[in-house]
């Protein structure tokens, strides 16, 4: 890295000072002899899992002083190929020209992607004492809702799912990603590959309608939900607080509440992408998939990295945090549904992940 970020040097002061901070150093020997800053950056839905594995990172490294500022995918993808930062996260592969980027930043090597986050994206909604655990909606009503054509909770292509439940009258308000994110990359790609002619809009990192109810990042679209009944919102699983309802989406001929094994089951029936390679292990989700027990609105966040560092440091410090979040111990630090609840990956994938980690170096 030619220059350390804001957020390490503020993670720097705020250890100096004694306060406390994910990745701080514990001032422990570290057998292992590595040190100095990692800054990362990227998607929000990760925040808390990042916290988690920082913390499992700091037990195992306590001289590596890690962090992460949830700033969002798109930024947090512009801050690494700036080198603001030794590592991304981010809810979106990156695209052509980002990666023709990151040639010249990763000093000649390659980009590595590395799907180590899967998780399902809730579809949350604001309706206190409606009584049901979950409403059933169709990709086809959700795609209504959320183009403004579907505009109230009593609707008859909400009623026709939902028999059972008194529905009110109350005005539907959609809320969606104020800032520019790979959550809304995965939730507009279901409902255009899902819904088909209801979502008249391509698949975008940024919200494709204007004058929507907005929040950003995944705390602020939580916070604009909670300030008013009938809102619906897409947030990362992890992140639905207990005042709000959430969707099981129509598969098929059945209804899939989100869950890890929902999760686990739509990646494990996607094909890997077209352009990924062994530094790339980029997935290609069903998400108009029909099979029994499988959730297709997922999120899968890639931690991004560099096959070539300029410095020994830099390349040993970001080994030793990927081999850490892929192992089965991080895996399942965070898959504690009192953490983020999210799927652990497989074991051939993690052996894809450590072969491709064992790739990165110096310069």
């Amino acid at each position: 890295m030619r220059a350390p970020s804001r957020t390490a040097t503020i993670a720097a002061v705020t250890c100096a000072l004694g306060l406390t901070l994910a990745g701080c150093s514990s001032g422990g020997e570290d057998p292992s002899g590595l040190s100095g800053p990692l800054p990362g950056a990227g998607a929000s839905s990760q925040e808390i899992a990042m916290t988690a594995w920082l913390a499992g990172m700091n037990d195992l490294h306590p001289g590596v002083l890690v962090s992460y500022d949830p700033v969002g995918s798109g930024t947090g993808r512009e801050m690494f190929l700036n080198e603001a930062t030794a590592f991304a996260g981010s809810d979106a592969a990156m695209s052509a020209d980002e990666l023709e980027k990151g040639r010249e930043r990763c000093y000649g090597g390659e980009v590595v992607e590395l799907p180590l986050y899967i998780s399902p994206i809730a579809v949350a909604y604001n309706l206190p004492g409606l009584g049901a655990e979950h409403l059933n909606l169709q990709p086809e009503t959700l795609a209504g809702i959320f183009n403004g054509d579907i505009t109230t909770w009593n609707d008859p292509a909400i009623a026709e799912t939902n028999p059972d439940v008194a529905l009110p009258g109350t005005a539907i308000v959609p809320v969606n990603r104020s800032d520019d994110s790979g959550t809304t990359e995965n939730f507009t790609e279901y409902l255009a590959e899902a819904a088909g002619d209801a979502w008249p809009h391509e698949a975008s990192e940024t919200w494709p309608i204007s004058g929507t109810q907005s929040g950003t990042q995944t705390s602020g679209v939580v916070t604009t939900m909670q300030a008013a009944e009938g809102t619906i919102g897409y947030v990362d699983a992890a992140q639905v607080p207990d005042d709000l309802g959430t969707v099981a989406v129509g598969v098929g001929d059945e209804f899939v509440p989100f869950s890890p094994e929902a999760a686990a089951a739509v990646v494990d029936a996607s094909p890997a992408a077209e352009d990924a390679t062994d530094l790339r292990l980029t997935i290609d989700l069903a998400r108009d998939t029909s099979e029994s027990g499988t959730y297709p609105i997922v999120l899968i966040s890639y931690t991004i990295a560099c096959s070539v560092y300029e410095s020994a440091q830099d390349a040993e410090n970001v080994r030793a945090l990927l081999t850490y979040i892929a192992s089965e111990d991080g895996q399942e630090r965070v898959a504690d549904p009192r953490v983020a609840g999210s799927a652990p990956i497989s074991d051939d994938l993690r052996s894809r992940v450590m072969a491709a980690v064992d790739q990165i170096r110096a310069a």
